[in-house]
């Protein structure tokens, strides 16, 4: 409990109601010791409050301990960690389990109003996760089949974004693309028709490498980060969760792009970072997945 308050306030406890930092430790009266609860008091609103409160374990009956351990696996395992784990390492049941691992990311999601754009050199690409192939015992690609169409858009040596798109027509990419990618910005991609003409709306152009001509580097033109990050999330999936259904796909793509966009820092770092990003992610039990 400790930890986690001094990870959200540091030295300079505040009132989470009132934002006053007249505030102090609520004691037990028989022993002086910190109450039970860890609880607080404001002295201007008088109300009282605890480090859970506004965070995405906010009327959570886990033990803290609990929270900060699966903070810690799904911000240190590359390939994502499974509810099933975080049960038997707990000692919990595995709807906590799962409670516990959509919160974190929920915790870990981009904040779309204040992530910048991408600059520089951007690799758009697009590809599907889960179902089924079309032929039975062959792996074809997804366009046709009932799996789930993903965009990302990563600049090299930056971060990276993506996210479930409803199709793959050029309406649909390109919008994607104008919301992630500065004006200013270069564009990679495949020669895959929807991309077309997109390269007039960016001051650096648009270089496409001919992957149906068996062409997947052209001097500085390629999407071969990008595939790799796809790569990861697919091993992760069918290592680690072995299924993901579309309802929830979007939850796995905010965990694994959080790991991607901190991957310069250290595992304690990152899940610190993934700590203090829980802060004002309340999630309700009946509010909507999909987002």
């Amino acid at each position: 409990m400790e930890l986690l308050e001094e990870l959200r306030w540091g030295k300079t406890p505040a009132c989470i109601h009132c934002g006053s930092v007249a505030v102090y430790k609520m004691t037990d009266a028989a022993t002086g010791k910190r109450n039970k609860r860890f609880l607080w008091r404001c002295h201007d609103c008088k109300e009282q409050y605890t480090v859970r409160i506004g965070t995405v374990y906010e009327e959570s009956r886990l033990d803290l301990r609990h929270w900060c351990y699966a903070f810690w696996r799904a911000s240190t395992s590359k390939k994502g960690v499974a509810a099933l784990e975080i049960k038997r390492h707990c000692q919990i049941s595995y709807k906590s389990a799962l409670f516990l691992m959509n919160r974190i990311r929920f915790a870990m999601a981009p904040d779309q109003a204040t992530a910048p754009k991408l600059t520089g050199t951007v690799e758009c690409d697009e590809t599907y996760i889960g179902g089924r192939p079309r032929y039975h015992g062959q792996s074809l690609p997804g366009r046709g089949t009932r799996k789930t169409p993903v965009f990302a858009a990563v600049q090299r040596q930056g971060e990276i974004r993506r996210r479930v798109v409803a199709d793959v027509s050029g309406k649909t990419l390109k919008a994607a693309i104008r919301e992630v990618v500065d004006p200013n910005a270069r564009i990679c991609t495949d020669d895959f028709s929807a991309y077309d003409g997109i390269g007039k709306e960016f001051a650096g152009g648009h270089r496409r490498v001919r992957h149906t001509k068996r062409e997947y580097v052209r001097g500085t033109a390629h999407t071969n980060t990008a595939e790799s990050s796809f790569a990861i999330i697919k091993r992760g999936i069918v290592g680690v969760y072995h299924n993901v259904s579309k309802e929830y796909l979007h939850r796995y793509l905010w965990q694994f792009d959080f790991l991607w966009n901190n991957r310069s820092l250290n595992d304690g770092e990152r899940t610190v970072a993934a700590i203090q990003a829980a802060e004002g992610r309340r999630l309700m039990y009946k509010q909507p997945l999909a987002g």
